[in-house]
């Protein structure tokens, strides 16, 4: 279902497929997209097979790429207000004790979107492509934050944002699988601890680790 179908939904409408969106993401993130079906997804909404191809006439391809937008958005809103302020230290050290604190509450080890990218990259690659345009997204938060901050003399007029904004997100993705391979977030925590201090060596001489 496109953007413009599904602003044509009903409250009641947009209401149930939100349900239905919600439910399957759980499902996923147990299981894994392979490991589940549309009958799953069913069974564990209660809705008709004609019911859950209504909302998702694409079918399960269409209904992952719901749950990718789904979680992104949770991510998103768990890393505020400091992901879009990342124009200062302080702003920096906020988004990683919001980062570290909200994969350490979930009950899943791990980032859903990067998941989802991996388990789709070999089945269905247009899929993983829209996927990847969301973790493109959530880079260039970390990437304008850093060119401000180059633009203020935070960071060093040589500092290269995007650079330092791919290895940040490294950070976090390579964290994340870690936190996931040990159930703990304590590889999360350690990765973001080193991105930090590489973006503080970035600071003018004299002026690294240093608060506004």
């Amino acid at each position: 279902m496109t953007a413009t179908a599904t602003a044509r939904l009903t409250a009641k409408g947009a209401a149930t497929r939100a349900r239905i969106v919600a439910a399957a993401a759980d499902l996923v993130l147990a299981r894994g997209v392979g490991g589940t079906s549309l009958d799953d997804v069913r069974a564990g909404t209660l809705t008709s097979k004609s019911q859950l191809f209504h909302y998702f006439p694409g079918g399960k391809s269409e209904l992952v790429l719901a749950i990718a937008e789904l979680q992104m958005q949770r991510v998103l809103q768990a890393q505020q207000p400091h992901l879009e302020t990342l124009d200062t230290w302080a702003a920096w050290d906020g988004w990683r004790d919001a980062l570290v604190a909200h994969y350490g509450s979930q009950p899943h080890w791990g980032c859903p979107i990067g998941t989802l990218v991996s388990e789709l990259v070999g089945t269905d690659p247009t899929a993983a492509a829209e996927v990847v345009g969301h973790l493109n997204r959530w880079r260039a938060y970390l990437r304008d934050g850093l060119s401000r901050m180059r633009d203020t003399g935070l960071l060093r007029p040589d500092a290269d944002p995007d650079r330092l904004a791919l290895a940040t997100f490294a950070s976090v993705q390579g964290g994340l699988l870690l936190s996931q391979a040990l159930q703990s977030v304590e590889p999360l925590s350690a990765a973001l601890e080193a991105a930090l201090a590489a973006l503080h060596a970035a600071a003018p001489d004299g002026q690294a680790g240093t608060a506004d």
